[in-house]
């Protein structure tokens, strides 16, 4: 373990924490709309958002890598207008990290607010509270474990992340190389050792990760049926 470049892990936790901050403030708008808005267009959003969990992805990576890349109109502003160039960047990894854990945190959160009783947000108006305020002193404290399974399960994914940051990032050192890309550019190299062990980090980061998640819950119901 004392052979182990740490960097791989800093990197992939930065990235999942500002991923997971930035998602936590698009997703709870998002999430809301979607449990209560009655549009036409409420199926192709919920499509859009849901897309990346069962597109491969190598698949999601190549199209944000033609999205980003200097030739396009959005990877060409970016670099023209704010000097960015998202694709072999940290930047561009957050960007494609944003689109491939959003469903992480979308439908957890969207769950919760669906499940609801419809008399909260009705009693609440009725005491001529605005939808923001409802929203934020009134609906998203009562579906605090749905928030917590959000927040976790999006850090998850970004911190399992390969295909999509493979794809949009390589494996630039202490700039693109995340844990997952250091794993396979050991066994890559045939050193299974070393691979070994970044790989053992990963599946206890995960465990607790997902052990903290289901002890909240299950306190949650055990108290909701107290």
């Amino acid at each position: 373990m004392s052979n182990i470049d740490w960097s791989p892990f800093a990197l992939t936790f930065k990235l999942a924490l500002i991923t997971t901050v930035i998602l936590f403030v698009i997703s709870i708008p998002l999430a809301y709309w979607l449990s209560y808005s009655k549009s036409k267009f409420k199926p192709v959003i919920e499509t859009l958002v849901a897309m990346p969990i069962v597109l491969p992805p190598t698949v999601l990576g190549f199209y944000i890598l033609v999205a980003l890349n200097p030739s396009s109109m959005i990877g060409g502003f970016m670099e023209n207008t704010f000097g960015l160039r998202l694709v072999f960047s940290f930047e561009g990894l957050v960007f494609a990290s944003l689109i491939y854990s959003l469903p992480f945190m979308v439908q957890p959160i969207q769950s919760g607010l669906s499940n609801l009783s419809v008399s909260l947000a009705e009693a609440s108006s009725s005491l001529g509270k605005s939808k923001f305020t409802t929203l934020v002193k009134v609906l998203l404290p009562n579906i605090k474990p749905s928030l917590l399974t959000g927040i976790v399960l999006a850090f998850a994914h970004t911190v399992g992340e390969f295909g999509v940051v493979l794809m949009i990032g390589g494996s630039i050192p202490d700039k693109t190389r995340v844990a997952s890309i250091a794993i396979y550019d050991e066994v890559e190299a045939l050193n299974y050792e070393t691979a070994n062990a970044y790989a053992g980090v990963l599946l206890v980061v995960t465990f607790v990760i997902l052990f903290i998640v289901y002890l909240v819950s299950d306190r949650h119901r055990r108290k909701i049926s107290q």
